[in-house]
């Protein structure tokens, strides 16, 4: 019995309150490792805002093994799956990148690539922090619906004919649409942060990530991007990071 409450399956309510990833509890469920007010939880249960839930310790013991990798991109690489004969940034996951100032002192394994997948994309001629995830809850609170996580990026741009001092010759109206006031495929961008970090360079903080957006938003007020770096997700920054290494994000470490 419900007592009329909403009620929602339980793989969802159990994303919902951060306890792994939709596809993670329907695993854990079949093992037969999750218990709402006290029964084994069959697949597909409805439940109630106030069941208890309750997770064996396996699950909790499988969690713990799920890596999170933070990768400095170089350019050429894709996000996601390989493409038009591009290689996916996955790729680069492989002992000999691993950065010897990882402060973590994790240790490489195979297993670590099962399930890797990036939580979020950064686009093939663009580099910088790019995060592969195992871990359903990070990719949730990355680019699950209903995120708003901030990402900062430093965005060369040319106006024009005008490759220096790009600053000076810019209009700060345009400057203003930037912040707020422009659409993508018909839906009005939320407002962004949007500062000139040097003469030849501007600084984006999103909190979304519709495909190309910044090369987007910069063609529609003239400019056009000639390079693009991501510096920081959340409060994770990419620091000194080389290019095309990478190293784990640590336990005391949160976006």
């Amino acid at each position: 019995m419900t007592d009329g409450k909403t009620t929602s399956r339980l793989n969802k309510r159990m994303a919902e309150l951060g306890l792994c990833s939709r596809r993670e509890a329907d695993d854990w469920i079949s093992r037969g490792w999750v218990r709402v007010n006290g029964e084994i939880a069959p697949m597909g249960l409805q439940v109630a805002p106030d069941a208890r839930i309750e997770v064996d310790g396996k699950a909790r013991g499988q969690q713990l093994q799920q890596v999170t990798i933070l990768l400095n991109k170089p350019m050429g690489y894709v996000s996601g799956q390989a493409e038009d004969g591009h290689q996916p940034a996955v790729v680069l996951v492989q002992a000999r990148n691993h950065w010897n100032g990882d402060a973590t002192r994790v240790q490489f394994a195979p297993s670590q690539l099962r399930g890797l997948a990036p939580a979020g994309r950064l686009d093939i001629d663009s580099i910088g922090l790019l995060v592969l995830t195992q871990d359903g809850r990070v990719a949730r609170q990355l680019i699950g619906e209903d995120s708003a996580m901030e990402k900062e990026y430093l965005v060369r741009v040319t106006f024009n004919e005008v490759a220096a001092d790009v600053q000076k010759a810019f209009p700060a109206t345009q400057l203003a649409r930037l912040r707020h006031g422009l659409s993508l495929d018909g839906q009005p961008l939320k407002p962004a942060q949007v500062d000139w970090q040097n003469p030849e360079q501007l600084r984006f903080v999103l909190t979304e990530g519709k495909k190309r957006q910044i090369r987007r938003m910069c063609e529609q007020v003239g400019l056009k991007v000639v390079g693009l770096k991501r510096i920081r997700i959340g409060r994770v920054v990419l620091g000194s990071l080389p290019v095309g290494q990478w190293r784990y994000l640590g336990n005391q470490e949160r976006f």
